[in-house]
């Protein structure tokens, strides 16, 4: 009688190898930084936590909210006794949600979250102002331990000054309360009044040229020195 071989079920063929590509993306993906700035995991019932279990794509991380291509979308650093959010803090500038309530941080946080222009929510402890004040949000709503910024602000339509950037420039916003002002296509330098692409081949010929210049006055000028010694 021929001995049969053990095989393995079916139906466990299509398991195990779904579980092997999702064991393989999770590898894949490089975590942040900020997301581990200290430790423990987003808490459930927390804002940021709500807000990424809302959308099936999302996925949480240590204190990140995570969308497939692991651009952070929430970030949680509440009571990590944090006086300011860090070096790595930029790294979270696709943040739509952060929550940064029970820290003793600095009230000055304005310059903390330029280039967060996706920015919506913001939970701050209630000593702390919102970044760019009142007028940068829609909606500030204080609590008894925290208080929230809601609903970030245009400050290029906020301000109603019309001339505030260059006639051949144009305002984006760069944060809560921050705005740049962006040369238009064709045109750079200063209040952008030059016109036509900036020449690299040209500025670093000049470069070059005076360099090799002052190269050579500095060997002549050694060389003197040492016919005369």
């Amino acid at each position: 009688m021929a001995l049969r071989g053990q095989s393995c079920p079916s139906f466990l063929v299509p398991w195990a190898a779904t579980l092997l590509l999702a064991l393989g993306a999770e590898r894949a993906l490089a975590l942040p930084e900020i997301c581990m700035l200290c430790p423990g995991s987003v808490q459930d019932l927390f804002e940021v936590a709500l807000y990424c279990k809302q959308t099936p794509e999302l996925m949480l991380h240590s204190r990140c909210c995570l969308n497939q291509e692991g651009t952070i979308v929430g970030l949680d650093l509440q009571n990590c006794s944090l006086k300011d959010p860090g070096p790595n803090f930029p790294q979270a500038h696709t943040a739509v949600i952060i929550d940064l309530q029970a820290n003793p941080l600095k009230d000055d946080l304005a310059n903390t979250f330029r280039g967060f222009t996706q920015l919506q929510t913001l939970i701050l402890p209630q000593d702390v102002s919102c970044p760019g004040g009142i007028n940068a949000w829609n909606t500030v709503t204080f609590y008894t331990k925290n208080q929230t910024c809601q609903g970030q602000r245009n400050f290029c339509n906020s301000t109603g000054d019309q001339e505030m950037c260059p006639e051949n420039g144009s305002c984006v916003p760069d944060g809560p309360g921050l705005l740049e002002c962006v040369c238009a296509d064709g045109f750079h330098g200063y209040k952008c009044m030059r016109q036509g692409s900036f020449s690299l081949l040209m500025f670093f010929g000049i470069l070059g040229s005076t360099t090799l210049s002052i190269s050579i006055l500095l060997w002549g000028t050694q060389r003197r020195k040492a016919k005369t010694s």
